[in-house]
């Protein structure tokens, strides 16, 4: 099984035709996505030939659904057409919508994901890389070929350090990785992410990735201790961080000791939740742990 995202699902790609569009459906094609469509209003009628496969361009959102049975959309419009192409998503009634674009203004988003919400679509993003389940589907720009299919579940924030633990981890393999993204207000949180893998019978273990800045985290291990009963292993980003400068994404700001590395850490450690100093050292804690639960005892 997987979250959110299956070789059942029917994707939609908001901005196919520009570059990134371009380049990324190629790659979530060679993945084995079912991408059925894109969405451009000023192309619609045409089809962009993807090596052996062609793939129509409708109208709207609500056009391509019609004609596909579409579950997924996964947007790559610039950042001012944004809030829109979510905004159209929604009133479509789409399921899914995997926001990549990156430099959206928070006011936007903060009214895009209220008015999502309000609709029932769940939004992932934005400023992420995606969603992938291994051997089924990958929406975003998540490398497919780093992984396999397993029963590790991920959530995180950064898509760099999603990449490097999916690498890490590859021969153990992960049911789906989630890359939530880094801005101050996002759809899909851990949390979400968290009660979806707990739900999940094929995912045994849960891999949460955070970073500096907020209190996202420690709400996640709140949440762990109240309702997540699967073993969880975490990294935070921003150990090293400068006192007083600003870092990464725009999500990353630190009060006082609100927010720190540190202080996520003490939070996650004081429900059970191993943290690692460093991905690799996270990688090691999680084979640690999977081969304890395995056996029988807890490491």
């Amino acid at each position: 099984m997987a979250i959110f995202l299956s070789k059942e699902s029917k994707v939609l790609v908001q901005g196919m035709t520009g570059a990134e569009g371009m380049k990324h459906t190629r790659r979530m094609l060679a993945a084995g996505t079912d991408v059925v469509g894109g969405v451009n209003p000023r192309k619609a009628g045409r089809g962009v030939d993807f090596d052996d496969r062609a793939v129509p361009v409708f109208g709207s959102v609500r056009e391509g659904m019609a004609a596909t049975g579409a579950d997924v959309t996964v947007v790559f419009v610039p950042p001012a057409f944004a809030k829109a192409a979510v905004v159209e998503a929604a009133d479509a009634g789409i399921g899914l919508a995997v926001v990549i674009t990156e430099g959206i203004p928070v006011h936007d988003s903060v009214a895009f994901h209220a008015y999502a919400a309000a609709q029932g679509t769940r939004v992932i993003g934005p400023n992420c890389p995606g969603l992938i389940t291994p051997g089924q589907s990958n929406a975003g720009i998540i490398p497919s070929d780093i992984t396999k299919p397993g029963r590790i579940g991920l959530v995180s924030k950064s898509g760099t350090l999603t990449y490097q633990l999916m690498y890490e981890l590859r021969d153990i393999g992960f049911s789906t990785c989630v890359g939530i993204g880094g801005d101050p207000v996002v759809g899909t949180t851990h949390i979400d992410c968290l009660a979806a893998f707990q739900d999940d019978p094929d995912t045994e273990l849960i891999v949460l990735i955070g970073e500096i800045g907020g209190d996202a985290e420690e709400r996640a291990a709140a949440y762990v201790r109240d309702h997540v009963t699967k073993p969880v292993v975490a990294y935070i980003a921003g150990f090293t961080a400068p006192e007083g400068r600003t870092m990464g994404h725009a999500g990353a700001i630190v009060s006082g000791s609100s927010g720190t590395a540190a202080a996520k850490k003490e939070a996650l450690e004081a429900v059970g939740v191993r943290v690692g100093g460093t991905p690799t050292e996270t990688a090691e804690l999680v084979l640690a742990r999977l081969e304890a639960e395995r056996a029988g005892t807890h490491g």
